[in-house]
């Protein structure tokens, strides 16, 4: 495959070469074909919306991306990337959303100037005359733009800045992580390297435009590899979650990603006659987003639509940050689930234990697949800075071309997250993930998050086995809607589940009895005591886009106390 040196260069070239080729399909409500791009016309509107941008003086600037869910993004993420601008893609705020999250990222970024399109522009125009920071920046839809003048891309090299990708803000106020153009490009090419997808191959995606999973998945891994993209609204995915299965058959759709909640959620819908008629033969990179990836939904999933020609060996598990663009692992296609089991008492030292045969005493977890190329993986102990050994689980370090320069205006922040060095060897720089896990035979597995490890009398214990158990422990209780945390009570570690209840039984909930299942079932499993149990309506718990559970979020609201439980 030839070698891009930015992003601009892709997408001229397959202007160029295969300039009537359909690469985006638009679906609305999930079903109905609204809307097409070529390549020539993806390029030809860039150009124009990249004039436009400029005459406005915004180049090396940010510029902030609020479109609502279309086709429409992509020519105006291409223009600002054709302009030399710095591409942020966000979500417009809801009716009932205030413009905090925005406004942060305005405020961080210090972006003068909105792109969104027509639909939306009055509705904007007033959210934003609500915020004295957010009036003074410029909006402009690209899809009203009138030019005869379709401007030449602005140079860009491999090290300009493409985007900033914004953090969830989940633990304080959002950061901007700086992509440049060879840093997407080589991730785009370990995937490639790893999946092998061809012109052949076609993706169907919900996942939104406002994450790199959607940016990155949904636009530029179709383009990389030229192979045409059929897309929707996530939120018409959320609406009618079967929708995305029916497109997968309809379409002969070969590649999707999506988060764990996500092939749970579509299990629960799935009737005998819906996969009566359901054909999932065509899907060999069946993509799972989410860490880490929870077996017994790997399990229910593929049991379900077996039936449908869907084959196991279509799992592709993976671990991806937006710090390294999207992905740093991901499973060799073909290789299907790859399980290990764990004793859980070695899993409270952090040490990693084999066991042959699962039992109440062991954790099976999946792995997350190999390393990318180019990428220089270790494992650290967060304490000593120091390499693990092969049976100690410590935190992921990540070296390598993907990994983004650091945090936008933010030195402090790039310093103890992006420049990461061993005490031993002295090797470095590295990036400092967080995360923890550990390698066997090469495939990475991940056990949880360093900062939301929750340790009671001297015993580690990982959220989301907690929330496994608080979801499992009653039929009224939401799934993929706990979350499991500690705060400090009298100087001593407490724990606090917090968990939606399912729309269908609020009418006649028996909040005590569901607390008391709660409390017995993470006793019993855990051998913890709940301080706490809070029930909440559907929809209460904080997530990220990618339905990823913001524990730190839940913390701050349970300690502020604005969370309205239901008992």
């Amino acid at each position: 495959m030839e070698k891009y040196l930015t992003l601009v260069d892709l997408l001229r070239d397959r202007a160029n070469s295969e300039p009537d080729k359909t690469a985006y399909t638009w679906l609305r409500d999930g079903k109905t074909e609204a809307g097409f791009l070529t390549y020539q016309q993806v390029d030809r509107r860039a150009r124009e919306i990249a004039a436009f941008l400029q005459s406005l003086s915004v180049r090396e600037k940010p510029v902030l991306l609020l479109y609502p869910p279309g086709l429409e993004l992509i020519p105006g993420f291409f223009g600002c990337l054709s302009a030399g601008a710095i591409a942020i893609s966000a979500s417009p705020p809801g009716p009932n959303q205030s413009t905090s999250r925005i406004g942060a990222i305005a405020s961080d970024s210090q972006a003068e100037v909105v792109l969104t399109t027509q639909s939306i522009l009055p509705y904007l125009k007033a959210r934003f005359a609500e915020s004295p920071d957010l009036a003074k920046i410029q909006l402009v839809a690209t899809d009203g733009l009138i030019s005869s003048e379709s401007g030449n891309p602005h140079p860009v090299t491999a090290n300009t800045l493409a985007c900033l990708a914004y953090t969830s803000g989940s633990t304080g106020t959002p950061k901007g992580i700086m992509l440049g153009h060879g840093n997407i490009l080589e991730n785009l090419a370990g995937l490639q390297e790893r999946v092998q997808f061809t012109p052949e191959s076609k993706l169907i995606s919900w996942m939104p435009f406002d994450h790199n999973s959607g940016i990155v998945g949904g636009i530029l891994v179709p383009l990389y590899n030229n192979f045409p993209a059929i897309l929707m609204s996530p939120l018409d995915f959320m609406g009618n979650p079967l929708s995305w299965l029916e497109i997968m058959s309809r379409y002969r759709g070969t590649f999707s990603l999506a988060p764990n909640f996500a092939y749970n959620l579509v299990c629960s819908y799935a009737t005998p006659e819906y996969l009566a008629n359901l054909d999932l033969s065509s899907w060999d990179v069946a993509l799972w987003g989410s860490e880490p990836v929870r077996a017994d939904i790997v399990e229910r999933f593929f049991t379900t639509f077996s039936q449908c020609g869907l084959r196991r060996e279509a799992f592709t598990s993976s671990y991806g940050l937006s710090e390294v663009v999207s992905l740093a692992t991901v499973t060799l296609k073909n290789e299907g689930p790859i399980a290990c089991n764990l004793e859980k008492k070695a899993l409270e030292q952090n040490r990693a234990v084999l066991v042959s045969e699962p039992s109440e005493q062991t954790k099976q977890i999946l792995g997350s697949g190999r390393a990318l190329p180019n990428q220089d993986i270790r494992i650290v102990n967060p304490q000593t800075l120091t390499s693990c050994r092969s049976d100690e689980i410590g935190e992921i370090w990540i070296s390598s071309p993907c990994v983004a320069r650091g945090y936008w205006n933010r030195p402090e922040a790039t310093e103890g997250a992006f420049e990461g060095k061993l005490a031993d060897t002295g090797d470095g720089p590295f990036l400092r993930t967080g995360d923890l896990g550990f390698f066997l035979n090469g495939e990475l597995f991940i056990t949880g998050r360093l900062k939301e490890m929750i340790i009671i009398r001297g015993r580690n214990h990982y959220p989301q086995d907690i929330e496994k158990t608080v979801e499992k422990s009653h039929p009224a209780l939401q799934p993929n809607s706990s979350a499991a945390f500690s705060i400090d009570v009298d100087n001593e570690e407490k724990l606090v589940a917090i968990a939606e209840i399912q729309e269908n039984h609020l009418p006649q909930l028996d909040g005590d009895g569901v607390t008391q299942s709660i409390r017995e079932a993470v006793s019993g499993e855990h051998s913890i005591q709940a301080y706490q149990v809070v029930l909440l309506k559907p929809g209460t718990i904080p997530k990220s886009p990618t339905g990823k559970i913001l524990r730190s979020s839940c913390r701050e609201a349970f300690l502020n106390g604005s969370f309205n439980p239901l008992t």
